[in-house]
């Protein structure tokens, strides 16, 4: 793919902003922060690959303008705040493997294209965040490209070699030394040396830029927070960059909210077993990825997201945050696990919503994308994977106005493609049936959104005598609310004993805040008989 070098700003004009929002941070006022959700667990995320989203100018490619132009669509669905994947130039579609951090993909759009979203989207009151990931550069980023078999470059220390005059670049992750793309490119990729005060100082104005362009310290055209991808103390295990989280990532975050008190951080464990504690303690980080919370629900088995459930809370601090989730742009399509069952679809989408933390929706989840790609699937290629980042379906017929069908008759993943013609996956033909996942998926954001005991409140795993049925209660100081689901397929029934907060509560049965069809529920004293059908749900609100 071809790629045009759009530059951001010279590194005196970074430098020169960020003393200005230094400066200016103490002026701020309460209009100037534009965005409303101070509290993260109040936001509903919304994780793009935008690549795939939606295509305005007909080049097969999802970019920035197609963000702003289906704004509507997102301000309809309820989500709060968007989460990219990175936008830098790469030689890979994913885009994270850089050829310049300082560079739009311009098959993305120009920075003119990427401000009017970010204002426009501020405007909306939503949020953006931006992916980052910095520890590798390839062979076309000048870091690397300059400083090869040359010692004297400036750039000599921005790397990692361990041969003699650079001829032995550091490898990467999994001691990888390239990656090859779906399209047949490839080009080596080398390991930036996190250490270097210059590399410090560099990401520190880079970072600095992007949470406010103009310097104005109005923040409307700057990010409200950033993911940090393949986040690591010490770097890929081999222990020879180690203790960044206090040497390096903690240093940066202190800086960044020193320029917006309200940025938020969250950091992606590499580790996908790793609950978070040393990220939120060491780095300082605002929220992390519940990928065990993930793996519970995924599993529809009550015992695993009971346990999943005390994890979450026992190892994240009060003052921060989970991101819950059910797929990204590395997992297979939830709706690929549950094979398209539709109740189990629902079912995954209530857990999601409901549990304690912050619910990310991955783009396409909402009308059930399909899709199973992972490592070795096709090879060795970075093409495994786009079987999680088809183009969103927009419409019943896949080749339409705005689909972003990049991928198109490059290999086995498009033959193999999940995105087909009249197959019930779609906005066009999910938006007037009451009965779809999509408005499905409105229905629970609202409710959430409606009742901020679901992003403010306390959660509590109540125990009952039943295999299958998880109940829990959401509480705040004004509402508390029993949640159930049922985990197997078929109609189960239990008995739940109510001693929330020291003291009895009993079921207010004319208040009941969300169920499927035909469940009920009896309630005498402070006891509670659950009917649920199978993946059936429910809440209640108690007195």
């Amino acid at each position: 793919m071809k790629h045009v070098l759009i530059t951001f700003c010279s590194l005196s004009i970074l430098m020169a902003s960020c003393t200005k929002k230094v400066e200016k941070k103490a002026q701020l006022t309460e209009q100037q922060h534009q965005v409303k959700y101070s509290n993260p667990e109040a936001e509903i995320f919304y994780h793009v690959f935008q690549r795939s989203f939606y295509d305005t100018n007909g080049d097969g490619h999802g970019d920035l303008n197609g963000i702003t132009e289906k704004i509507s669509y997102l301000k309809d669905l309820g989500v709060t705040s968007l989460l990219f994947t990175p936008l830098y130039k790469s030689i890979y579609y994913h885009n994270y493997f850089p050829d310049d951090f300082k560079a739009i993909d311009e098959e993305f759009g120009t920075m003119n294209d990427y401000l009017h979203m970010v204002r426009t989207l501020h405007e909306n009151d939503m949020k953006f965040y931006m992916d980052m990931e910095i520890h590798y550069v390839t062979k076309n980023h000048p870091w690397f490209k300059e400083s090869f078999e040359n010692p004297s470059s400036k750039y000599s220390n921005h790397v990692i070699y361990n041969g003699p005059n650079n001829t032995v670049p550091e490898t990467m992750i999994f001691n990888l030394t390239k990656l090859e793309s779906y399209d047949g490119n490839s080009v080596n990729i080398t390991t930036v040396d996190m250490y270097n005060e210059a590399v410090k100082t560099y990401f520190r104005e880079l970072f600095s830029y992007w949470v406010d362009p103009n310097g104005d310290g109005k923040f409307d055209d700057g990010v409200d927070g950033f993911r940090i991808d393949h986040m690591m103390d010490d770097l890929d295990w081999k222990g020879i960059r180690t203790n960044l989280f206090t040497d390096f990532w903690a240093p940066l975050f202190k800086h960044l909210k020193a320029i917006n008190p309200d940025l938020k951080i969250f950091g992606e464990q590499a580790n996908w077993k790793d609950t978070g504690e040393d990220y939120f303690n060491t780095a300082n980080v605002d929220m992390m990825f519940a990928f065990g919370m993930r793996e519970g629900i995924i599993s529809m088995d009550k015992e695993q997201i009971s346990n999943k459930i005390d994890s979450l809370l026992q190892f994240t601090p009060k003052d921060k945050s989970q991101l819950v989730f059910l797929e990204n742009h590395d997992t297979p399509r939830f709706a690929a696990i549950v094979e398209n069952n539709k109740a189990k679809l629902k079912l995954g989408g209530f857990l999601m919503m409901f549990n304690k933390g912050v619910p990310s929706i991955y783009y396409g989840q909402e009308i059930g994308m399909n899709g199973s790609g992972g490592f070795g699937k096709f090879g060795v290629t970075d093409g495994n994977d786009i079987p999680m980042r088809e183009a969103f379906e927009w419409n019943a017929k896949v080749e339409s106005e705005g689909v972003a069908l990049w991928y198109k008759n490059t290999g086995p993943w498009w033959d193999e493609r999940s995105v087909l013609d009249d197959d019930g996956i779609s906005v066009e033909e999910q938006k007037s049936d009451q009965n779809s996942l999509l408005n499905f998926y409105k229905e629970i954001i609202g409710i959430r959104k409606a009742h901020t005991v679901f992003s403010n409140g306390d959660q509590r795993i109540i125990s009952n005598d039943n295999k299958s049925i998880l109940t829990y209660l959401r509480a705040d100081d004004q509402n508390t609310y029993l949640v159930a689901v049922n985990t197997s397929d078929e109609r189960q029934e239990t008995t739940v004993i109510l001693d929330y907060s020291g003291g009895n509560a009993t079921l207010d049965l004319g208040k009941i805040l969300l169920s499927d069809k035909d469940n009920s529920a009896t309630s005498n004293s402070s006891n509670v008989d659950l009917t649920l059908n199978g993946y059936g749900y429910a809440i209640w609100k108690l007195k």
